[in-house]
């Protein structure tokens, strides 16, 4: 019996010592490890989510100590699956992933839904909808808002160009929007409609066009915040004086302290905030929790105006973007 008794009480204290985590190792609890698969800062726009994905993490840290977020950056596809399946040897609960492109992500995101890690893709789509939750930009809002700010500034009459991005589906939603927003004005003529890829030197040069062929231009949807910088450039140089406004989005630094600071030639921004990877991050955390934010599959983040009045609460002086 004594035998009995000792073999009792040993057994309760190791119950006990795993039921409230006593002992040497009862302060090294294992961590809810976040993955985050972003593109590397090639260009504005992904430099304003890395630098959005950087502070998110910091935040998340501090206010969650039993979290801990991976940041993997990667420039270009093939680099970007290598990257997600070392994140999921490191044992992550959830991923956040903007694709590089859809086709070679889609299979290695396909892994990590089998091994039963929550997926949340940001931005750009995969192949197939696979994903837990997809954190979106409002495309088609992004062209109808500037094209509404555009119709207003203009008292709805002028003459205009257009300054589509790289031929996709993100592009054609825009610019589609856009142009069923000014066809309500039969008093504004679209003069031209070409693609600046998104890339201010072709930006640059395209308005260089632009100018020697419409001897009179009253306004320029850009549709890009890097774009807007290269056509204002060539607009500036060729001291021409007629063009009463160019509208951007995207919300970069550069061009929302112009709309803050008052230039007049710059009166509006729209927002396609790079911080939505922070939203992705807030989702996937819930998600791995066990207790989501949504019942909804897909979050979109909608595309706000910005002007002088409000332009400060969308101003990142210290973001890279």
């Amino acid at each position: 019996m004594k035998h009995l008794a000792g073999y009792l009480a040993a057994a309760t204290a190791a119950l006990l010592l795993l039921a409230f985590g006593c002992g040497e190792n009862s302060d090294k609890t294992e961590k809810i490890k976040i993955g985050v698969s972003i593109p590397s800062a090639d260009h504005g726009w992904t430099g304003g989510v890395v630098w959005h994905a950087q502070r998110a993490k910091e935040e998340l840290e501090a206010a969650h100590p039993d979290v801990e977020v991976l940041i993997s950056t990667a420039r270009d596809a093939a680099e970007q699956v290598d990257k997600v399946e070392n994140l999921l040897v490191q044992g992550i609960r959830a991923l956040v992933i903007l694709p590089q492109e859809p086709g070679p992500l889609t299979g290695v995101c396909e892994q990590v839904k089998a091994r039963g890690v929550k997926l949340v893709v940001v931005d750009r789509g995969l192949e197939r909808d696979i994903q837990d939750l997809t954190i979106a930009g409002d495309n088609a809002g992004f062209g109808r808002a500037g094209a509404e700010a555009m119709a207003e500034f203009l008292g709805g009459k002028g003459k205009i160009l257009i300054m589509e991005g790289i031929p996709c589906a993100v592009n054609s939603d825009r610019v589609n929007a856009f142009n069923e927003v000014i066809r309500k004005y039969p008093d504004i003529t679209v003069l031209d409609s070409q693609s600046a890829y998104w890339d201010p030197e072709k930006g640059l040069k395209l308005m260089e066009n632009y100018l020697q062929k419409y001897p009179e231009i009253d306004a320029v949807w850009v549709g890009d915040d890097d774009v807007l910088l290269g056509a204002l450039k060539a607009y500036e140089e060729s001291g021409r004086k007629d063009i009463r406004c160019f509208i951007g989005g995207a919300g970069a630094k550069r061009v929302v302290k112009m709309v803050l600071d008052g230039n007049p030639l710059v009166p509006f921004d729209v927002t396609y905030p790079p911080g939505m990877v922070a939203t992705g991050m807030e989702h996937a955390l819930a998600l791995a929790r066990g207790k989501a934010l949504t019942d909804q599959k897909r979050v979109v983040i909608p595309a706000e105006v910005i002007n002088r009045d409000n332009a400060e609460k969308f101003y990142f002086p210290d973001s890279i973007f």
